[in-house]
């Protein structure tokens, strides 16, 4: 058991990385917002980390710190050109963002080292510490979705229009999501970087754009289950498919586009709208059963 543990110890990690990752795209599309800023905010938390520890000597305490400080400072910044962009227009201009970010690693050679990336970069965060941090983040998304905020993004992602007519200020709460996808994802670059010893500027590219916006779409973009249950299905789906490695991309696209069309809500989503429907018809049975006897 202990063996079977630890040979899969890196996948595990992976997950973990990718639920963080989840986590920052799902809190911009709960609250409306077509961003997919997520890799730009993880791979300045990942430079940003490795800098720190690196370049500078500092605890690795000291780099998740400022990863989070700077990937939401940069958030904030986004959203502020952003607030009058929906749709389509917002998903460019983040798109832009992550082009800008990897542009930056890959041309300020001094500072990122370039292609080559950030190597050495001591291991200091490892299962234990990865599962700390998707508890804590857990936690404070389920605080925030029951929070009126939560609320607020509800009413958002339905219908602006009729989210003005409540009073809720879209604009600000655009400028909440942001602000966390970018703490979010700034911690996953930093605790990425001091799990992996070194970090290229390839890995925050558009794989990993749309890797972690499959997520969200396959898990759910309500329930806070559906970014975990997405990263854990994509994080393993590869594993499974091992044996089919020349088919793998097919078998994930098919897989998604079935998601897509047969369960739009997502995975966890639709489970606990089901469970959810077949509760409410358990009691509505059993009070109709007591008013007739």
């Amino acid at each position: 058991m202990m063996s079977f543990f630890h040979s899969y110890t890196p996948l595990f990690e992976l997950a973990l990385f990718n639920t963080l990752l989840a986590f920052s795209q799902y809190v911009v599309l709960r609250a409306g917002v077509f961003s997919l800023g997520t890799a730009a905010f993880a791979a300045i938390g990942a430079y940003v980390a490795a800098i720190v520890v690196t370049t500078y000597g500092l605890p690795f305490w000291i780099g998740i710190v400022l990863a989070i400080a700077i990937g939401a400072m940069v958030g904030a910044l986004v959203a502020i050109p952003l607030a009058r962009l929906r749709g389509v227009f917002q998903a460019l201009a983040t798109l832009a963002l992550v082009q800008i970010v990897l542009s930056i690693t890959l041309n300020w050679v001094d500072v990122t080292n370039g292609a080559l990336g950030i190597n050495s970069i001591p291991k200091t965060v490892g299962l234990v510490g990865l599962l700390i941090a998707v508890a804590i983040v857990t936690y404070f998304m389920a605080a925030i979705g029951s929070s009126s905020i939560g609320r607020a993004f509800d009413v958002i992602r339905e219908d602006e229009t009729v989210a003005v007519s409540l009073g809720i200020s879209v604009v600000k709460h655009h400028f909440i999501a942001f602000v966390l996808s970018g703490a979010i994802a700034g911690l996953a670059g930093a605790l990425h970087s001091y799990n992996s010893y070194s970090i290229t500027p390839n890995e925050y590219g558009f794989n990993m754009l749309v890797i972690v916006l499959a997520m969200v779409v396959l898990g759910g973009r309500v329930s806070i289950w559906g970014p975990i249950v997405g990263a854990v299905i994509l994080t393993v789906l590869p594993e499974l498919l091992r044996g089919f490695q020349e088919y793998r991309t097919v078998v994930q696209g098919a897989l998604l586009m079935a998601s897509i069309i047969y369960l739009p809500r997502g995975v966890a989503d639709t489970l606990i709208g089901a469970y959810r429907r077949r509760r409410i018809a358990e009691e509505t049975s059993r009070m109709r059963e007591t008013v007739t006897a």
